[in-house]
C-alpha cells in the first residue's frame, strides 16, 4: 500500500481554475482597442479577424464562438474568463497572461504564446496546430482530450503540467525546463526535439518504449543486433 501511494505522488497534480462567471452584458461595440478594459462582458459570435487588442484586460468575461484570425492581442491579459469554440489562425497573444482560464473546444492555428504567462488554464477538447509556446512559462495548466499538432515549448518552463486524453503530435521540447509534468496520461506521445529535457516529467512504460529511439537518437546510441 505505502509503494502505491509512493507512485501516485510521483508528480504533484496541477490546480484547475475555478471559474464562476457573473451575470454578463453583451458587448457591442464592435471593435477592439488597444489597452482597453473589457469586465462581465458576452463576446457571442464576434468577429474580430484583424483587430488590435494589444494589451487589454478581460476580466470575467465568455468569449463564444469567436473567429481571431490575425487578431493582435499581445501583453493581453485574460483573468476568469472562459473562452468556447475560439476559431483563427495566427492569433497574438504573445506575452499575455492567461490566469484562471479554461479554453474549450478552439479550432486554432499558429497561435502565439512566446513569452506569455499561463497559471491555472485548462485547455479542453479542440485543436491546435503549431502552437507557439517558446520561453513561456506554464504552471497548473492542464491539456485535456484536446490534439496539439507541432507545439513549441522551446525555453519554456512547465510546472504542475497534465496532459490527459491528450494528443501530442511532433512536440519540441528543445530547452524546456520540466517540473512535476504528468504525461502519463496522454493519448498519444509524439516528441521530435528535446527529449532529453523530459527530466522533471514522468511517463508510463509504455511510453518509454515508443519514444526509445527517439531517445537513442538524442543520446547518439547506436542499436545493433547480436549478430
Amino acid at each position: 500500500m505505502a509503494r502505491k501511494e509512493r507512485n501516485e505522488r510521483v508528480v504533484k497534480a496541477a490546480r484547475r481554475p475555478e471559474v464562476r462567471l457573473p451575470e454578463l452584458v453583451a458587448w457591442a461595440d464592435g471593435e477592439l482597442v488597444p489597452d482597453g478594459d473589457y469586465d462581465g462582458l458576452e463576446f457571442r459570435d464576434a468577429d474580430l479577424v484583424g483587430q488590435d487588442g494589444g494589451g487589454a484586460r478581460f476580466m470575467d468575461c465568455a468569449l463564444t464562438g469567436c473567429a481571431l484570425d490575425e487578431t493582435l492581442l499581445p501583453r493581453a491579459r485574460v483573468l476568469d474568463c472562459v473562452l468556447t469554440g475560439l476559431r483563427g489562425v495566427g492569433t497574438d497573444l504573445a506575452e499575455a497572461t492567461l490566469r484562471d482560464v479554461e479554453l474549450v473546444d478552439a479550432r486554432l492555428g499558429g497561435t502565439q504564446l512566446h513569452g506569455a504567462v499561463l497559471e491555472r488554464v485548462v485547455v479542453r477538447g479542440g485543436k491546435i496546430d503549431y502552437l507557439n509556446l517558446r520561453t513561456a512559462r506554464l504552471k497548473d495548466v492542464v491539456f485535456e482530450g484536446c490534439v496539439l499538432v507541432e507545439p513549441d515549448f522551446g525555453g519554456a518552463r512547465l510546472e504542475r503540467v497534465e496532459f490527459v486524453d491528450c494528443v501530442l503530435k511532433d512536440a519540441d521540447l528543445t530547452a524546456a525546463t520540466l517540473v512535476d509534468v504528468d504525461l502519463r496520461r496522454a493519448a498519444e506521445l509524439g516528441i521530435t526535439r528535446g527529449v532529453g529535457r523530459l527530466s522533471g516529467a514522468v511517463i508510463s512504460h509504455a511510453q518509454l518504449l515508443d519514444l526509445a529511439p527517439v531517445l537513442a537518437a538524442e543520446l547518439g546510441l547506436r542499436v545493433a543486433g547480436d549478430d
